[in-house]
């Protein structure tokens, strides 16, 4: 389609200003709202589905998207199919494992203290993963994750910091299991306090604490078990109860499922209190011995909660990454929240659409389509494209991804977890705005740190469709 006037307006505002803070003369008003000029329906996934021509239309059925999901277990090399591991792993195997992820940091990394992280605070990490422990032979064990938990670099809760001044980006953290995910234990820290885990789309380290072991066959059936309850929402509560606290008000997160009791008695009460309301349902308990537990538990019927995974269409995705709007942005989803392909992740799978967990990992993923974008075209032509994309589409920068949710005057907007961006001031100096959450923006004026704008960066744009589709 033709470029609008807003469009060229928008392309001029991010690439004909100049990059020094020097006050500037604007053909284009420009203006400044908190940084960027968002109004209060613009915040609201009804305002982009009324603008959406295919908000209704069923994007994937349920066979499609098993389709893909087998895809993507088949091709995508960062995507572990657990049922398939051997009964034992070579301990190179396993050692080359820890030590991909476990790398001795070789730049300046501060603690919590402020204090650097000097060679002797390194050392200790690196005997803290014990590899000279590991046998000839690893025979994997299985548990499930009974509590929301850490994946980290390292067998510590030791925070690490680039800078002195930043709290926010652990460079220790990894990402975050959710209850009920099963997971494939193969090591365990000098200390015994951590497990080294493979689960399906991450390897990194998980306290004790947050496992409880099963064998093979209850985990991985855990795991299939249907029919199942979806969390919709951003996060849901299982129903508080005194009987058994390890399971009381237990957080579930977006896109975490769990086994329907589908034959409970309806006037047998779960934990003292009658199903009548609730679901009924099984979540893992990590016992004594650190065994597994199946337990009943309620979750009420008020909650955001379905059996099954939504529709995938445009209507549905925008009110599910619309719920995210505002919370707190979490690298390695810390925080208990979660960061830009975390939130990509846990959105998308409340459809029943598994994905990667790193952005890396997604821009390349074999299963997503790619959407052509050529980055070395004139930045016109890159418009027009970009004029094209759909709701749902995922455009990737270096260490980001955003959300498509729809066009104004055919320029680009995006919903996305994001620490911060740059954008041009009034001035023509290049500002921070510390956006540190769900936030949504326009495309066309989000700035790298260096001035330039985010759309000379896109390195890839993904499109989660069924396989086959043109």
């Amino acid at each position: 389609m033709p470029l609008s006037r807003r469009l060229l307006a928008l392309l001029l505002l991010v690439t004909g200003l100049p990059c020094s803070a020097a006050p500037a003369t604007h053909a284009v008003p420009v203006q400044q709202t908190a940084p960027f000029a968002i109004s209060d329906a613009q915040l609201t996934a009804d305002y982009w589905i009324q603008r959406s021509r295919t908000a209704q239309t069923l994007r994937m059925t349920s066979a499609q998207i098993a389709s893909f999901n087998a895809r993507l277990l088949r091709d995508d090399v960062s995507i572990h199919d657990l049922s398939q591991l051997p009964e034992a792993l070579p301990a190179a195997d396993v050692r080359a494992r820890i030590e991909k992820l476990s790398v001795t940091p070789t730049r300046a990394l501060y603690g919590a203290d402020g204090m650097p992280i000097d060679a002797t605070r390194l050392a200790a990490l690196r005997r803290a993963l014990a590899l000279d422990a590991l046998p000839a032979q690893v025979t994997p064990r299985f548990a499930l994750v009974v509590q929301r938990a850490a994946l980290r670099t390292f067998p510590t809760t030791q925070r690490a910091f680039t800078t002195t001044d930043d709290r926010d980006i652990d460079r220790f953290q990894e990402s975050a299991l959710y209850p009920g995910t099963p997971v494939a234990v193969l090591h365990t820290s000098a200390d015994g306090a951590w497990q080294f885990v493979l689960a399906a789309n991450y390897a990194a380290w998980i306290a004790s604490d947050r496992l409880a072991i099963g064998t093979r066959a209850e985990v991985l059936d855990y795991a299939q078990r249907s029919p199942r309850v979806m969390v919709t929402g951003a996060r849901v509560q299982s129903a508080y109860t005194p009987e058994l606290p390890a399971i009381s008000a237990l957080t579930l997160d977006m896109g975490t499922s769990v086994p329907l009791l589908t034959d409970w008695p309806q006037q047998q009460p779960v934990n003292g209190q009658l199903p009548l309301a609730a679901y009924a349902v099984q979540l893992p308990l990590r016992n004594q011995e650190g065994r597994l537990q199946l337990v009943p538990a309620l979750i009420p019927r008020g909650a955001d909660m379905r059996i099954g995974p939504l529709p995938a269409t445009h209507t549905v995705l925008l009110r599910q990454a619309f719920k995210f709007l505002g919370e707190r942005y979490g690298w390695g989803n810390d925080y208990d929240a979660r960061d830009c392909s975390g939130f990509v992740l846990d959105v998308y799978r409340s459809l029943g659409i598994a994905l990667p967990r790193n952005t890396g990992d997604q821009a390349r993923s074999p299963a997503l389509r790619n959407v052509p974008f050529d980055v070395r075209a004139p930045l016109p032509q890159r418009l027009q494209q970009l004029a094209q994309l759909q709701v749902g589409d995922l455009i990737y920068i270096p260490g980001h991804v955003m959300l498509v949710i729809g066009h104004e005057q055919g320029a680009p907007w995006v919903i996305h977890d994001v620490a911060g961006a740059n954008y041009r001031a009034a001035d023509g100096s290049v500002q921070r705005a510390r956006l540190n959450g769900v936030s949504v923006t326009p495309l066309l004026p989000l700035l790298a740190s260096d001035g330039t704008p985010f759309v000379d960066h896109i390195t890839r744009i993904q499109r989660i469709a069924p396989i086959g589709s043109t």
